[in-house]
């Protein structure tokens, strides 16, 4: 059922009067996209989205995302008229501590929320990791119930980020003809005109990557509802519907303003805005009608959400073995006995990191159906191809292998989407020195608490002769300072096994992994050595009775650590050696086990990048072996031997120290 101009500009008036109590009430906030995008959001709520606020978690649901989130208040406006535990109180608590309607939208703190959003073309990156995992999902199952659609709202400032370039390309090249996105085209951006920065033409933009293109007048219902129409039909090539809109509509003298785009309009003209839409004086005014259209599309959508529960009990019943694999994959099990599978798969050879990684992938791909993913054109070097299936492609969609092309921003904020769709473990893959072009999405991966693999390969100065360019040396520093993202850099095969069953076992944040290119011994373990204390974090990989020091090192630097501790035992220097391949996660064991571990003796930190943070052990930086300075192009010998990093170095350092 369509609704009627005049209904619609009712749902459109409503919009604007809570978007602006809320933020004049708060004192804080963006009032234009709200008002701006309010006409389109009505249409796109009332006659074309599929949602359910019985069930806001069905998985037959259209996504909406709102990449533009500084525009929240538009999202929870519509919420909150779509009858979702969204109440009017949420909204007069917008921007205010604990509450449902934080500044920017926060996945997990409001229903009917897909992803935070905020950092701009973030969300845009997000919704195309959720259109590939609906094409991947309903291929896989040979269900085409479960290609969901994915409906992304953004504006200039998300569209003049490089990630919407990187994300639009492989969406256009991927032919994802489930993304709809809704461009909210104003023209203005915090500074004035958007034409102070850019002149570029969106549309021949978009076309060019492969999008199905349309403009309509945004504020004319008719014509969104004609284009949302073509954007939905059975379509090869994703959907840009640009939306040509006056950003703060209604309001007399701040409307088609930058004025209008960060902050409340004042009293005064919240007041003149509301008369001239017609709307009650009163704060937070909801007029019966306007609940009335999201009533009615609540009734239609219950009835397709029982019709996809039907559907999906039919196809169940006629394809038991599909149906049960499909019910594993959502609910995203691993075995109990993982880490022993993953174990024997990581060999007990010398080898490099990465090479055991990808060894453990193939075990791990074989027991876990959600394990997908790829790498920023670098799967030659950091070993992340899933063998035993084909790649996921416009022309196959049951392929597990993701190719981003050299667009790690983008494949940071599409492991996000997959991951946010449900059933998928993603994982992503570059070398550490590009971590920082995937920082924002890991960051809001941990701020979500949702699973996510980063692997980096290359971690340190033993790239050699590849350069400074190439050699990471704050880069591990950086992402530990991260909150919530769990940092593995394994030393041997058995602790990249290790690092595997922790990242793929985590539910409530995401882990990145540091792995080597140069191959590393077989770490010396006793016959009493328990696998699973890898799992804590750090553990005591060689016990020296009477310890003068202990020496503390991850990856590589571990069997160098070895090394040392072989040359001060004969000085009188007894050194313990721990291996710590996750700090995040020995921080996290109890006071005993941390004290068993470091012991009574002086502590030492040995590892190939920026030593400030190991302090938190040794109390003195002089005590953290590290690096503070670029590399050099050399080979990798040479390089270890100028900057320090050989035992006889280490092991004169320790002494000096002491």
């Amino acid at each position: 059922m369509t609704l009627g101009t005049t209904e619609l500009s009712l749902v459109a008036s409503t919009i604007r009067g809570l978007a602006m109590d809320a933020i004049q009430k708060a004192d804080s906030g963006h009032p234009g996209l709200p008002m701006g995008m309010a006409d389109a959001a009505a249409v796109l709520w009332t006659d074309c989205l599929r949602w359910s606020a019985e069930d806001p978690q069905w998985p037959g649901r259209d996504r909406f995302v709102l990449s533009a989130g500084h525009g929240s208040m538009l999202l929870y406006s519509l919420l909150h008229l779509a009858g979702f535990p969204v109440t009017i109180d949420d909204l007069r608590r917008f921007r205010q501590l604990h509450s449902k309607t934080p500044g920017h939208p926060e996945y997990g703190e409001t229903p009917g929320v897909e992803t935070t959003t905020g950092p701009l073309g973030q969300g845009f990156g997000n919704a195309v990791g959720m259109a590939i995992a609906a094409q991947m999902e309903a291929a896989r199952f040979q269900n085409p119930l479960l290609r969901t659609r994915v409906f992304v709202l953004c504006g200039d400032g998300d569209l003049m980020e490089g990630i919407s370039y990187e994300a639009g390309a492989l969406a256009g090249h991927l032919q994802l003809g489930n993304l709809i996105c809704l461009f909210d085209d104003n023209g203005i951006t915090i500074e004035g005109r958007a034409r102070l920065a850019t002149s570029e033409d969106v549309a021949q933009r978009f076309a060019a990557q492969g999008w199905a293109v349309q403009t309509v007048d945004g504020h004319d219902h008719a014509q969104v509802r004609a284009a949302l129409a073509t954007a939905t039909a059975p379509a090869d090539r994703p959907q840009l519907i640009c939306c040509r809109t006056v950003i703060a509509k209604g309001s007399p003298n701040k409307a088609n303003s930058h004025e209008a785009h960060g902050a409340p309009l004042g009293t005064a003209e919240v007041a003149a805005t509301k008369q001239a839409l017609g709307l009650p004086a009163a704060d937070f005014h909801v007029d019966p009608r306007a609940r009335e259209p999201f009533a009615r599309a609540a009734r239609r959508n219950e009835e397709l959400r029982r019709q996809w529960r039907d559907g999906i009990q039919d196809w169940a019943a006629s394809h038991p073995d599909l149906a049960a694999a499909w019910r594993t994959f959502r609910s995203r099990a691993v075995p109990a006995d993982l880490f022993e599978h993953l174990l024997a798969a990581a060999g007990p050879e010398p080898a490099a990191t990465r090479a055991s990684s990808g060894n453990v992938i193939q075990k791990a791909a074989e027991l876990l159906p959600g394990l997908v993913g790829g790498s920023a054109d670098l799967e030659p070097s950091t070993r992340t191809r899933m063998r035993q299936s084909p790649s996921f492609t416009a022309t196959d969609r049951t392929g597990r292998n993701l190719h981003f092309g050299i667009r790690e921003h983008a494949m940071g904020a599409i492991l996000n989407g997959l991951s946010l769709h449900g059933g998928f473990l993603p994982l992503g893959s570059t070398f550490l020195v590009f971590a920082d072009y995937m920082r924002t999405p890991m960051r809001l991966a941990a701020l979500m608490k949702i699973p996510a693999v980063f692997v980096f390969t290359h971690d340190s100065l033993m790239v050699g002769e590849d350069g400074p360019t190439h050699q990471p040396v704050e880069h591990l520093a950086t992402l530990r300072a991260i909150p919530d993202l769990h940092v593995f850099r394994p030393a041997d095969g058995a602790e990249t096994a290790a690092a595997w069953t922790h990242a793929l076992a985590r539910r409530d944040g995401p882990v990145a992994m540091a792995l080597s290119r140069q191959n590393l011994p077989r770490l010396p373990r006793g016959p009493g050595w328990q696998p699973r204390e890898v799992l804590r974090g750090g553990y005591v990989l060689r016990d020296a009775p009477g310890a003068k020091a202990t020496l503390v090192a991850t990856g590589a630097e571990v069997s160098l650590a070895v090394e040392a501790a072989a040359l001060l035992a004969p000085r009188g220097v007894p050194a313990r050696v721990v291996s710590m391949p996750c700090v995040e996660l020995f921080l996290q064991q109890d006071p005993a086990w941390q004290h068993a571990v470091l012991g009574d003796a002086a502590v030492f930190t040995l590892e190939m990048g920026r030593p400030e943070a190991w302090c938190r052990f040794t109390g003195r930086i002089d005590r953290c072996i590290g690096l503070t300075a670029f590399g050099r192009s050399a080979p990798c010998k040479v390089l270890a031997e100028h900057f320090g990093f050989v035992a006889a170095q280490v092991a004169a350092r320790v002494e000096a120290a002491l």
